[in-house]
């Protein structure tokens, strides 16, 4: 086994561990060390083709088909340098104030996120897009909204000369999309801190991380030989995402008990509806998501976003299979789409585990609230779509394959609860949220306010599974800013951690 120290290291390199890593570097320039260790490879240029299946596979865990524990939602996360922002479409949205509020942590104060959040959106050159990237998908979405009376606003996005080659979930070919692959590791590196890509942390010990080095055959090799390493570290920053950071955890052997590691995990469980018009539209050509409508985030949990996702994605969410189905892909130059998402409750039971083998398990039980909400947001995305010229529509909580315009009076009886039933539906989430909660109850959070887990002087938490409940947004924009906020107290506790 290979023996490597440091003063710092980070595990992951995604919105939170990429975070850390830069406001870690000026240490490098007081004389410490600082590492990051991602499982994931870093690709070449030339490696992002934008061809689904193939780079699905290069940047996705399982190529993007990770399941919770009964098969009834696939959960999507990356594995690359750059973690999940690799693979996101840039959306960035702030924390809302009457979120801060709900997840009543003492010691985190709306003003604090909201001025952390400002940091990163001119950073990463958050923005609206131009008029011109906005195709007849989104444009006909944000019409057909307030022409129904419903609250749409435009997504601020985090993308530099974008060129709306539509392929945001697959690595942008561009490199247009500012995510910490393109910003905060370059500054990083540039600083003097040390990126290990192919680097599989196993397990965590006494200020120690036990990793295994492997080239997977495509991306840069990594900077490390391939091999079993021990990696000494006076303060560690897990940085894995909400289902790695708990399973890290769980498997690795830490001074004292936490009953709530790995629980009150959240989802925003997501379907997508297709609506069809009678003739061509432009939907893969420009940027995916620019507009979203939260008109019933408080009234009846849940969000509605504009969509475009690639051939075999869509196949599979579409209910049923036969005529129909190949009718309907055949024309896909005629789809509008939309994604609904279900703002679901932070519970105890809902949570990640590790097997035997130490894989995590996520175990999710889908409450009455969000399966109403789900089926409620089918019936707006339905009224969006008929309200946008659409002549039918296809929903997965629908009476049949496809409902047409002439049933448009009809959408509460034709989508209903009875015809929505959990393993015949596609189920997915991007937005994967706690796990390592923070709170100031070790009894029931993991870490305090600046994700320092409790009772560990030397161990913190600095992704998305600090989140208490769901963030009711887009997460990226909120998970640096806590990344922020720990790297901030590992620079002003690292002289008081031994060497």
């Amino acid at each position: 086994m290979v023996e490597r120290s440091f003063d710092v290291v980070v595990v992951g390199s995604g919105a939170g561990g990429g975070t850390v890593a830069k406001e870690l570097a000026p240490l490098c320039r007081q004389g410490l060390r600082v590492a990051v260790l991602e499982w994931g490879p870093k690709l070449r240029e030339s490696e992002f083709t934008g061809r689904e299946i193939e780079m699905a596979d290069r940047l996705y865990f399982d190529g993007g088909g990770v399941l919770t524990r009964d098969g009834a939602m696939t959960l999507a996360f990356a594995r690359a340098y750059g973690g999940s922002t690799m693979v996101y479409t840039g959306t960035s949205l702030p924390l809302p104030e009457a979120v801060v509020r709900r997840w009543n942590v003492p010691g985190i104060e709306f003003d604090d996120i909201s001025r952390r959040s400002a940091k990163y959106l001119a950073e990463n050159n958050v923005h609206l897009l131009e008029d011109e990237r906005i195709n007849d998908n989104n444009r006909l979405f944000a019409a057909a909204c307030r022409r129904l009376g419903f609250r749409v606003e435009q997504f601020p996005v985090n993308v530099k000369g974008c060129r709306g080659a539509g392929v945001c979930n697959l690595g942008c070919p561009n490199a247009a999309k500012q995510g910490t692959n393109r910003v905060q590791l370059p500054a990083a590196e540039a600083a003097g801190v040390e990126v290990v890509t192919n680097c599989r942390v196993e397990r965590i010990g006494e200020r120690e991380c036990f990793a295994t080095v492997a080239n997977p055959g495509f991306g840069e090799l990594s900077r490390w030989e391939p091999g079993e390493y021990r990696i000494r570290a006076r303060a560690i920053v897990v940085a894995a995402g909400a289902v790695n950071s708990p399973a890290l955890l769980l498997r690795s052997r830490l001074p004292l008990r936490l009953p709530a590691l790995g629980r009150y995990f959240t989802a925003h469980p997501a379907l997508i509806l297709v609506g069809e018009h009678d003739r061509p539209i432009s939907n893969f050509h420009g940027h995916p998501k620019s507009y979203y409508c939260d008109h019933f985030a408080a009234s009846h949990g849940f969000l509605l976003e504009t969509c475009m996702y690639f051939p075999f994605v869509t196949a599979k969410n579409l209910i049923g299979f036969g005529a129909e189905h190949a009718e309907l892909m055949r024309r896909m130059d005629r789809m509008q789409m939309i994604l609904v998402l279900a703002t679901d409750p932070a519970l105890p039971d809902n949570r990640v585990t590790v097997g035997r083998d130490g894989a995590p398990i996520v175990s999710y039980r889908f409450t009455d609230g969000v399966l109403d909400a789900l089926v409620a947001s089918q019936r707006a995305a339905a009224r969006i779509f008929f309200a946008a010229g659409c002549t039918r529509v296809h929903a997965p909580a629908g009476a049949s394959f496809f409902i047409g315009a002439d049933q448009a009076g009809r959408l509460d009886e034709l989508i209903a609860r009875r015809h929505f039933r959990l393993g015949t539906v596609s189920i997915s989430s991007a937005h994967l949220m706690g796990g390592c909660r923070m709170g100031s109850d070790p009894a029931t959070s993991v870490t305090d306010a600046w994700g320092k887990v409790h009772g560990v002087p030397w161990l913190f938490v600095a992704d998305a599974s600090l989140f208490p409940a769901a963030a009711e947004i887009n997460p990226y924009v909120t998970i640096m800013a806590l990344a922020d906020r720990a790297a901030e107290r590992v620079r002003a506790r690292i002289a008081e951690l031994p060497a």
